[in-house]
């Protein structure tokens, strides 16, 4: 596993809990973060012992977003400096950025289910990266916000594509427009979360559970279940069908799907293999 300085991943079972580890600085998203988390979620991908991944924060939040301590020089130059011609500035702005956009897209591209216990601060970078999250659990403090637009940034890493295949895009455009903040209870009401918890011990307890609830299914039929939503994402119904139709004919026959069988008429729970 990737060693890293701000992110500490552990494990139990067949679940991997990948934590935001910089509480002394509401676990703020520097260059640590950006560079070491994409190599962290392709190695959980590919690590056939790992079936679902919880990413939470330690400390009082989930993320305050972007560091700007450490970005900040960038931020007041342009992302691509302040040296050479202007093509060239805006060339390397254009590649750093998407550098970051790597970071989260390795979120939604992980094979295996990815569930995000949010609690405290979930700003900025925060949203983009619970967007990349398959299943978004919060604690009832939790304070949501597209910080960007009060920083007189447009948001770039993942918010604006991922979020209004969430949430109502007339609701999108007024959180995007007004920069303002919002709680669990209204993230709840939106679709944004699908579940709100008492307190930050109860929502990271609980996505936990639901990931070992999701780890002791077949890993083949749920791998699978996550390739075809998102490549049907934007299909018609028939070619979604036709996708889902051809992903069975290819991997349905399976020694999971006879165990699955045998547990059932021998009235045991099935012991899946992911073979």
């Amino acid at each position: 596993m990737i060693e890293s300085s701000v992110i500490t991943v552990e494990r139990d079972g067949h679940v991997a809990v990948v934590w935001l580890d910089r509480a002394d600085k509401l676990n703020a998203m520097g260059h640590e973060f950006w560079a070491e988390l994409p190599d962290i979620m392709d190695a959980l991908g590919a690590d056939s012992e790992v079936r679902a991944v919880v990413i939470a924060g330690r400390g009082k939040a989930l993320t305050v977003g972007l560091d700007l301590v450490a970005f900040g020089p960038k931020l007041a130059t342009g992302i691509g400096g302040d040296e050479g011609s202007a093509v060239n500035r805006r060339m390397a702005s254009m590649a750093e950025i998407k550098k970051l956009q790597r970071t989260f897209t390795a979120i939604a591209e992980c094979p295996k289910p990815v569930i995000v216990a949010i609690h405290g601060y979930c700003l900025g970078g925060g949203i983009d990266m619970i967007t990349a999250c398959d299943i978004r659990l919060a604690a009832e403090d939790a304070v949501f916000s597209v910080r960007e637009t009060k920083l007189a940034m447009v948001a770039d890493v993942g918010t604006l594509q991922r979020l209004p295949k969430i949430v109502d895009p007339g609701r999108v455009a007024e959180l995007v427009y007004t920069g303002k903040d919002f709680d669990a209870a209204e993230a709840h009401e939106m679709g944004l979360v699908s579940r709100v918890y008492p307190d930050a011990d109860t929502v990271q307890k609980e996505a936990l559970a639901m990931a070992h609830e999701i780890a002791a299914n077949s890993p083949l039929a749920v791998q699978g279940a996550k390739a075809v939503l998102r490549a049907t994402a934007n299909r018609s119904v028939d070619e979604a069908l036709d996708y889902v139709a051809l992903w069975n004919a290819a991997y349905l026959q399976s020694n999971d799907l006879g165990e699955a069988a045998a547990a059932f008429i021998e009235k045991r729970p099935p012991e899946f293999t992911g073979e």
